[in-house]
């Protein structure tokens, strides 16, 4: 065969990659002698909704060469391909592309209806990946190739669920989270992006309660008295304005020595019917820096991590002011009625539990339903004509000299601001209802296993990192109100009970034919892609390739 005078390397490579696969070159076991070690690499599975970036080049190359190294020295090598069904990732994809041929959108579809057209878009566009891979000469065994939506792999999932809750690995509660108002769901950290914008900083007057005053003094580092005035008010610093309608207590710090006269006493949110208004205590602990701002925090615990953790410690009632498109809550009883319960809580005439302070809408007839930033600049302005912000004296002279000696004490600063990754949208933290995994009961063999030396973290001293992550970890959430991924296997009856089982015929039999609801929720991608070194090897069943490829 003549040698052509022009060569076409994507002719030759299509051809020869081609010839390898026929050749069965790539599959498990290919080239070994008999006997032989077995060598097994799980490529981390790119999101199904991706193309290749030069991060997926360059770590498919070191895969490649390592599998082709042992597969030519006689190892058992299997290099197992796959992709990852990435929910809220595909989710947008899906709706993008409805939004552009004009269809309706998914809730106007329907759950069923709307999977179906997921399931097509993967037809369509899910071996995009698969091709780039192969192009780029990548030896994996495409025989094998998962993802993590197939049967096989949902029943290992929803296995591995049932087997976690029925030891009390899992439950479903209600703690913060970054809540996406674009997609009305929970994202992890790893989904959200803090950036820095200009932001503000408002200075108000929280009434102490009664008309009650104290003499407030500031005094230098070296003790001299700077400032020494009687006040009727504890001033508050603020960045979200919006949330003092969720106010549970205001904190100081127990060393804060400006404050300690009025501790345990009450003080007066001040925005909202005013013949409404809510009292809320003043309370000490360790979070309040007296350095920064007034010293003074308010405590919003159903919409700030640090407020949250505040208000578990002091057992402060955590009031959830919006709902999953970041408005304000627009049900339940008239703020009248809601602010007088809330009343005699904060004073202790009644007690409260979670579900009790769940159902409570403490956002005033006026603002409900607004957009959360719309909310923002109403409370503001009330406030302001209220004479109930912070003034000081106008830095423009002219002004000064006017009919504007003093202006509301606004900073303008710089803030940090969460985004989500996808959105784009500010995140909101909000108090929802969740599944969790206890992860603080699961990661001791983790721990040990560095500490033992049995696995070794290079370079030494992000053992540091490691150890710190583990040690004080939280409870990680698994949960997202999302319509794509491997759905909650938990039903409920309509008195509230739970029933965890693989199938709901299993669940019905257990609930002894009682109507049954299905949790809507889905498990978070990670969830499901933990499980992809088993789960592709056919596990929970004990294959021949889960004994021989798995450690």
């Amino acid at each position: 065969m003549a040698m052509e005078k022009t060569f076409d390397p994507h002719a030759a490579e299509a051809r020869i990659y081609q010839a390898w696969e026929e050749a069965g070159a790539f599959r498990a076991g290919a080239n070994a002698r008999p006997g032989a070690e077995t060598f097994t690499i799980m490529i981390p599975p790119p999101n199904v909704t991706g193309a290749l970036h030069v991060g997926h080049a360059f770590n498919n190359t070191l895969q490649d060469i390592l599998v082709r190294w042992h597969r030519m020295r006689g190892f058992d090598t299997l290099w197992q391909p796959g992709q990852d069904h990435a929910g809220i990732a595909t989710q947008l994809q899906v709706e993008k592309m409805l939004a552009a041929e004009g269809n309706i959108g998914r809730r106007e579809m329907g759950r069923e209806k709307f999977l179906e057209k997921v399931w097509e878009w993967k037809a369509k566009y899910g071996d995009t990946i698969i091709n780039q891979l192969k192009r780029l000469g990548a030896t994996c065994d495409w025989s094998r190739n998962a993802f993590t939506m197939d049967e096989n792999f949902h029943e290992a999932v929803i296995t591995v669920f049932v087997d976690m809750y029925e030891k009390g690995l899992i439950h479903r509660g209600k703690r913060l989270v970054n809540w996406d108002p674009h997609f009305e769901t929970a994202i992890s950290d790893l989904e959200v992006e803090n950036r820095e914008v200009d932001g503000h900083m408002w200075h108000f007057k929280y009434p102490l309660a009664g008309g009650e005053t104290y003499e407030y003094v500031e005094r230098d580092e070296d003790g001299n008295v700077t400032l020494r005035e009687e006040r009727d008010y504890i001033s508050i610093a603020t960045t979200r304005p919006e949330t003092m309608l969720g106010d549970g207590a205001v904190a100081v710090h127990p060393d804060d020595a400006r404050y300690a006269p009025i501790v345990g006493k009450l003080c007066e949110i001040p925005v909202g019917p005013k013949e409404h208004r809510r009292l809320i205590p003043i309370i000490t602990d360790e979070y309040p820096d007296p350095d920064f701002g007034s010293g003074a925090v308010k405590i919003t615990g159903a919409h700030d991590f640090n407020d949250y953790e505040v208000a578990r410690r002091g057992n402060i009632p955590m009031y959830n002011l919006m709902d999953t498109r970041g408005h304000m809550r627009a049900d339940g009883a008239p703020y009248a009625e809601v602010a007088a319960v809330a009343q005699r809580i904060a004073t202790g005439e009644e007690d409260f539990d979670e579900a009790r302070i769940a159902a409570m809408n403490l956002v005033p007839d006026e603002y409900r339903g607004l957009d959360r930033f719309e909310a923002r600049k109403r409370v503001v302005a009330d406030i302001t004509a209220e004479g109930l912000a912070v003034m000081v004296p106008n830095p423009d002279e002219e002004s000064r000299m006017g009919d504007s000696p003093i202006i509301p004490y606004v900073e303008n600063k710089p803030i940090m601001q969460p985004f989500g990754d996808r959105s784009k949208v500010a995140i909101e933290p909000m108090l929802t209802d969740q599944w969790f995994v206890d992860t603080a009961q699961i990661v001791q063999p983790a721990i040990d296993a560095v500490r033992d030396g049995e696995v070794k973290i290079l370079p030494q001293q992000h053992e540091k990192v490691y150890f710190h992550w583990l040690e004080n970890i939280e409870p990680w959430c698994i949960s997202r109100q999302l319509w794509w991924g491997h759905q909650i296997p938990v039903w409920y009856d309509d008195d509230g009970n739970e029933y965890c089982a693989v199938s709901e015929a299993e669940a019905a039999d257990m609930a002894k034919g009682k109507p049954l609801t299905r949790d809507p929720d889905v498990l978070d991608t990670w969830f499901s892609s933990g499980l992809w070194p088993i789960g592709t090897l056919g596990w929970p069943e004990e294959t021949p390739e889960l004994k021989k490829y798995f450690p």
